[in-house]
């Protein structure tokens, strides 16, 4: 249990944090469709790898925040200030915006798997995604600062990274119907996302001043 509960958060997670169609998965779909399933594979391998350095990061720098209750609770204040404004946002740009299909252009021949690690490395997402889950899983006990923890978790993130982009890679063709409802619909759901978010927060925030 001590093993499988940090590896199925950091999986699980992961596979949230990556699963809705972005400049990597994508790429890792064209990769297989243009090159072959192997090529996407080790582009996709070089991505995750990089996903662990990340998540690794954030994780020890999240652990030096967990210390200190005051900032904690200063950055959920300041997390539900901008999920609230990012909430109206995504509702309000759903009804303005006409989606338009994400067309990737790849031109370089070199290594797929350095190439999955430069578009990985330039996306700095992951290191305040996994900041803010793993002190948020903390306030409910669920995340431990502890090095067994820690090193499950990063593996777990790297597993359900891979897994990810192994859907894409696998299914893109016939998930293509459910990716462009997805495009077209996704305001609405990082909308609802952040929404869901702001209102675990604020129920957060009272009971840590209601204490």
């Amino acid at each position: 249990m001590a093993f499988a509960l940090p590896l199925v958060l950091g999986f699980f997670t992961s596979t949230f944090g990556i699963i809705p169609p972005g400049l990597i998965n994508m790429t890792a779909a064209k990769v297989s469709l243009k090159e072959g399933r192997t090529r996407a594979l080790v582009f996709a391998s070089g991505a995750s790898i990089v996903v662990l350095f990340q998540t690794l990061i954030a994780v020890v720098f999240a652990h030096y925040i967990d210390d200190n209750p005051q900032i904690v609770i200063m950055l959920r204040e300041i997390g539900l200030a901008v999920f609230t404004a990012l909430t109206i946002y995504f509702f309000l740009a759903a009804k303005k915006v006409k989606p338009k299909k994400k067309q990737v252009k790849m031109h370089s021949k070199r290594s797929r798997f350095f190439m999955g690690m430069l578009l990985s490395a330039l996306n700095f997402f992951p290191i305040p995604f996994y900041v803010f889950v793993s002190i948020t899983l903390a306030s409910y006990n669920y995340f431990i600062f502890e090095k067994s923890f820690i090193y499950t978790f990063v593996l777990g993130s790297g597993i359900g990274s891979f897994f990810a982009f192994y859907c894409y890679i696998a299914f893109f063709k016939k998930m293509e119907e459910q990716t462009t409802f997805i495009l077209k619909n996704m305001n609405y759901i990082i909308g609802s996302v952040t929404g869901l978010v702001s209102v675990l927060t604020a129920i957060n925030i009272i009971q840590f001043y209601w204490k």
